[in-house]
């Protein structure tokens, strides 16, 4: 029986009509901007609030969904004149707790609303778990947004920040999250005219500004994420440039410069799960490519088989995949390693990245380690293996960085 296979007239039709359905629903979604820090202080919330502003003047109607001034006053001025929606109020453990009320937002329906710390996780029972979700239901009703956060807060940068600063941030957005933006500012500060302001007590209040400049605000730190910050808008711009100059190119000239994907092996229970998708993550992010999150489903881990507890954490990193804009990809197989290389050949994979495992010593003699066998097998890849120390990448008990 002959199969009905597309002709390459037909699939290159359809693939114009996809991007044409991508654009019109682009469209309809709100537009995205982005303030981008690298700590409490260098003028987020100022700059966003000078903004509404400006667009007010203009004609253009923008409201205040939330924002944080911190008690700052020179911030607090920017906030008359701007029409605020009012927060709603939830009652938690006999406190009464003020969150964005989205659904105002919506009923509102402004032209652009202005939303701060987005980072921020919501009272539980609130109808999404964190403020970027509340975001999302914005945009997808067509109202564009204005918005800030800390580089510290990004979702893959979470290992590299806690071992550089000792902090682990506990708010995190995800990549995607950032990667959707239509346009991203990053506030440059110099860290000795920062650490002025500190001092002069324009950041925070008196009895604060001693225990900041013993932990988060060291200059060691400020620096570092200054330079994170500087670096991940340079490569948002460089991604920028790169998918512009794709869509002015042919057909024929894109596929031949398309760089390969990254894809990441997962399996079910890897300890350091988390920090080998935030790298995974990073080496796409440098490779300027899509990557996959590839989890093999032995015949010992079907469902009805395998740990419950194991099961929640596999679920926990799929979904922190996914937050970190991987293509997840769930295989059925009996043996792992020829079912990924399968897989990675089939889906123009360039990279691979698995993470060190810590097999027996008879297990590597009789080469039935995944490791050896993924260096064995995997001819024609770049073969990324990760590395882990407990001491860098274990959480941290520190509390949570200064906002």
């Amino acid at each position: 029986m002959r199969e009905n296979v597309p002709s390459p007239l037909t699939s290159a039709k359809e693939h114009r009509a996809q991007d044409f359905l991508e654009l019109v629903e682009r469209a309809r979604r709100g537009r995205l901007k982005i303030y981008l820090g690298f700590a409490a202080g260098v003028g987020k919330s100022y700059r966003m609030l000078e903004e509404a502003h400006a667009l007010r003047l203009r004609g253009v109607d923008v409201v205040l969904g939330f924002i944080e001034t911190h008690g700052r006053s020179e911030t607090q001025a920017l906030t008359e004149g701007l029409e605020a929606v009012p927060l709603r109020e939830f009652s938690y453990r006999g406190v009464t707790l003020k969150e964005m009320d989205v659904e105002a937002i919506l009923k509102r329906r402004p032209q652009v609303v202005i939303i701060d710390e987005v980072a921020h996780t919501n009272v539980p029972g609130s109808k999404n778990n964190k403020r970027y979700q509340d975001i999302g239901a914005v945009l997808e009703a067509g109202i564009n947004v204005v918005c800030a956060f800390n580089i510290q807060h990004l979702e893959s940068l979470n290992d590299l920040v806690a071992r550089v600063t000792g902090v682990r941030v506990r708010e995190t957005v995800p990549d995607a999250f950032l990667k959707q933006a239509d346009q991203v500012v990053t506030l440059d500060l110099d860290v000795e005219d920062l650490l002025e302001r500190l001092r002069a007590g324009k950041i925070y209040a008196p009895d604060k500004i001693a225990w900041a400049l013993a932990n988060f605000f060291q200059s060691r730190n400020l620096a570092t994420l200054r330079e994170l910050a500087l670096r991940e808008v340079a490569e948002s711009l460089d991604r920028s440039t790169a998918a512009v100059t794709a869509a002015s190119a042919s057909e024929a000239t894109r596929a031949k410069s398309r760089s390969g994907k990254v894809m990441v092996c997962l399996s079910s229970n890897p300890p350091h799960a988390r920090t080998l998708l935030r790298r995974g993550s990073r080496l796409a992010g440098r490779l300027n490519t899509a990557w996959y999150v590839v989890h093999v489903e032995t015949p010992d881990e079907a469902p009805h088989l395998i740990d419950a507890t194991v099961q929640r954490k596999l679920l926990a990193n799929i979904e922190l995949a996914k937050d970190l804009g991987a293509e997840v990809v769930r295989l059925r197989a009996d043996q792992p390693v020829e079912a990924l290389l399968a897989f990675a050949r089939s889906h123009a994979v360039s990279d691979i990245l698995i993470g060190r495992g810590h097999d027996t010593f008879f297990q590597q003699l009789f080469r039935r380690s995944f490791t050896l066998r993924m260096v064995a097998q995997a001819g024609g890849f770049d073969l990324h293996i990760a590395s882990f120390d407990e001491s860098r990448d274990g959480e941290s008990d520190a509390s949570e960085g200064v906002q």
